[in-house]
């Protein structure tokens, strides 16, 4: 087994003022060459946007794009004519494709916006630009799939063959996680709360890679939100 730990202050930062971003990857100014990503998992941003504020329009191709809101409000507007809210419990996901452009704001004017934005490497490039959206219930001490290539279970669809599941778990509960691929990787980040995972204790925002292994057994040592993500290992 293979692990890769990384802590929640040893991310890059960056404080702009009306956006305050944390990168678990190189990203924008923050540039580390053991950090270019995990499989096909390019870039891992944890944002938390003023209110009234946000990412005007800009460019995207060739990436898919996924947003989930972990408090407050966020507000999109696409070149291909989607203008969507996207709240807590909300998962989005934009396939730039061959291009398009987007904007993405914090739709309140009186609380910030926490989001987490990932960007998976397509399997196929030059597609068509696609836009998704879905509300989850996630009942407790459950992994529950959100995002598949296959759209099993009634997932979001994505253009790699990668496979997110999120969870909210109670204190000294533990879960079993098999994987789908066994040459795959796994990715998981803590949201809040504390594990202990495969030997490693992990904090609120910690992350840990995880490869060669076939299954995990994840234990929950406080009320716990995770974020797990299995992909392949080929970049």
């Amino acid at each position: 087994m293979r692990k890769t730990l990384i802590r929640a202050e040893d991310r890059g930062f960056a404080n702009h003022g009306w956006l305050k971003t944390y990168h678990t990857f190189s990203f924008a100014n923050y540039f580390d060459e053991s950090r270019m990503g995990f499989g096909n998992i390019r870039v891992f941003n944890d944002d938390i946007v003023e209110p009234d504020m946000g990412f005007g329009t800009h460019p995207h191709d060739n990436m898919e794009i996924i947003s989930i809101p972990l408090s407050g409000t966020m507000a999109h507007k696409d070149s291909q004519g989607n203008e969507y809210i996207i709240e807590k419990n909300d998962i989005q996901i934009m396939s730039a494709g061959s291009g398009l452009t987007h904007s993405e704001y914090n739709y309140s004017q009186e609380n910030n916006l926490n989001f987490l934005q990932i960007w998976v490497y397509p399997k196929v490039y030059d597609t068509k630009p696609e836009y998704y959206q879905k509300k989850y219930n996630f009942p407790l001490n459950q992994l529950i799939p959100i995002i598949r290539p296959d759209e099993k279970y009634e997932t979001l669809p994505i253009k790699q063959d990668v496979y997110f599941h999120f969870g909210i778990f109670k204190k000294d509960t533990s879960v079993n996680h098999l994987k789908i691929q066994s040459e795959n990787g796994l990715f998981l980040f803590l949201i809040e709360g504390k594990i202990d995972v495969e030997g490693e204790s992990l904090h609120k925002r910690d992350s840990i890679g995880i490869e060669n292994t076939a299954e995990i057994e994840i234990n929950f040592k406080d009320e716990s939100k995770i974020l797990l993500i299995e992909t392949p290992m080929d970049r």
